[in-house]
């Protein structure tokens, strides 16, 4: 009986001492428990009350009172960020506004966050319609296909998908001619640019020929100006009757001399012809002058008759 005391305290106290840290693991878990009770009642309350601020914010839609609605939906997103009804609306609200930028972010950001396949085919289907307005017709294409994906049934959407295609395939077919006009014009302008170039070259050219023709004149100017003076002082030398070829002129002068006849000289005594026929000139001169003398002093003493005497 003794052994078996010592074996009943023996496993009494081992039991004492296992039963120490179960009793702190029950006790902690008891703690935690309380507190994830604790944060459940406090995410109930949270999404409670987020949802009636949907509510509340839906009314004012209704009311077309955007402003109030906006605000609404705000507090619903402060209480619940993750509140997917709340951050599509409010960016329904935006779209209504006519803020497109700002409903376009929320509806992208009430996608991400859905996890109900019924949230994300709205919240794409309206990125669609946001992008189809901006023009963005390809990115609108992928937002439509996103929504199909998740309501394959939407003819709506369907619909939207099919017009967003070809206005992608427009807008593609438009950005190739551009870039072929582009490219024709790019190709013109370097023509142009090349012609400039190759008028600028012959104006150049050209310029660079005349400066020489000039210089060729001024050249042969300075050279006819040089014989022209060279010129004139031979012809000044001739005048002052000083000629480079005076020998010649006078050999000239000389042959002259000899091809005119000579005249006889007169012998010393006589007259000679010239001398003779000047005397004769001078006689005959001098009986003119006295037969005319005669010839006046004979008329001076005549009577002149008259028709009637006085």
């Amino acid at each position: 009986m003794i052994e078996k005391v010592e074996k009943v305290l023996i496993f009494g106290n081992s039991g004492k001492v296992i039963m120490k840290p179960i009793v702190l693991i029950f006790i902690a878990f008891f703690t935690l428990s309380s507190v994830g009770q604790d944060d459940n009642e406090a995410l109930i309350e949270a999404k409670r009350l987020a949802n009636n601020f949907v509510f509340e914010g839906n009314e004012k839609i209704q009311e077309e009172d955007y402003i109030a609605a906006e605000m609404e939906y705000r507090k619903a997103i402060s209480e619940e960020e993750s509140n997917v009804s709340g951050i599509y609306n409010l960016g329904t609200t935006y779209f209504k506004k006519g803020n497109l930028e700002e409903s376009l972010f929320r509806l992208q950001q009430a996608a991400s966050k859905a996890t109900d396949r019924g949230e994300k085919h709205k919240a794409y289907h309206n990125i669609g319609n946001i992008l189809m307005q901006n023009k963005q017709c390809k990115e609108a294409v992928e937002a439509y296909k996103n929504a199909l994906r998740n309501d394959p049934s939407d003819e709506e959407t369907r619909y939207n998908f099919g017009l967003a295609k070809e206005c992608a395939k427009e807008q593609e077919e438009q950005n190739e001619n551009n870039e072929d006009d582009q490219e024709d014009n790019k190709d013109q302008n370097q023509d142009d640019q090349d012609q400039n170039e190759d008028q600028n070259k012959d104006q150049d050219d050209q310029k660079d020929q005349d400066k020489q023709d000039e210089g060729d004149n001024k050249d042969q100017d300075k050279k006819d100006e040089g014989d022209q003076d060279k010129d004139e002082g031979d012809q000044e030398e001739n005048e002052d009757g000083k000629p480079k070829d005076d020998k010649q002129d006078e050999g000239q002068g000389d042959q002259d001399k000899k091809e005119q006849p000579q005249q006889p000289k007169p012998q010393q005594g006589q007259m000679s012809p010239q001398q003779i026929k000047n005397l004769l000139e001078a006689m005959n001169n001098q009986e003119q002058k006295v037969q005319e003398k005669m010839n006046a002093e004979k008329q001076k003493g005549e009577r002149i008759q008259t028709d009637k005497d006085w």
